[in-house]
């Protein structure tokens, strides 16, 4: 029986991306996520020109999915803009007290590491983050709206804040191995969005 061609490409996307999460990009070879997708490693380049473009893909892939998570949590409900952004906020910490600190964010994973190796991973990191800043955006405009968020908040400049700093937050965690930096950033959060 024959898989179709895109539910291959999905399926070494998806193989790779928990190992990439774990490793990096430029650590992990192909042979690694194509064993480990039980995929041939000639037909790779069937699915992707070049690993700079599986990068891309596994990027936008990676965007495409967070930002419909994005939509369906901040776009929800009767409850005010300011709980669903809270609860947002709420998913960059761990589950459970004392969970080791993972990150499960592959902007933070390879913002750094292939910024300088690639312009098209680059780009679609740019990209994705923006859209991101863009809907925490269009959420607290939604806040002040319904007037659970200040009046006075510059919604465009918060969104983009609040986001670098998780972003940062979430590299220190990692590096430090504790939620220090995490629980700073939500003290931050609350303190800026005033709640």
């Amino acid at each position: 029986m024959n898989t179709p061609r895109a539910d291959v490409r999905q399926h070494i996307l998806d193989t790779a991306k928990p190992i990439i999460l774990g490793k990096g990009f430029s650590v992990v070879g192909l042979n690694e996520v194509l064993k480990a997708a039980a995929v041939p490693k000639g037909s790779f380049y069937h699915y992707f020109k070049s690993k700079e473009l599986f990068g891309e893909a596994l990027l936008d892939d990676y965007f495409a999915g967070y930002l419909a998570a994005i939509d369906a949590l901040l776009k929800s409900s009767d409850e005010p803009a300011a709980q669903r952004l809270m609860r947002y906020w709420q998913g960059w910490l761990p589950e459970r007290p004392g969970e080791s600190v993972q990150c499960q964010c592959l902007a933070a994973k390879l913002g750094g590491e292939v910024s300088d190796l690639s312009e098209a991973m680059r780009l679609a990191l740019q990209h994705g983050t923006d859209s991101i800043i863009a809907r925490l955006a269009d959420c607290m405009r939604e806040g002040i709206a319904d007037g659970s968020l200040p009046a006075d908040l510059d919604a465009a400049h918060c969104a983009q804040t609040l986001y670098q700093m998780w972003l940062g937050a979430t590299l220190l965690a990692k590096m430090r191995r504790d939620m220090s930096a995490l629980e700073s950033a939500m003290r931050a959060t609350r303190e800026m969005l005033q709640l």
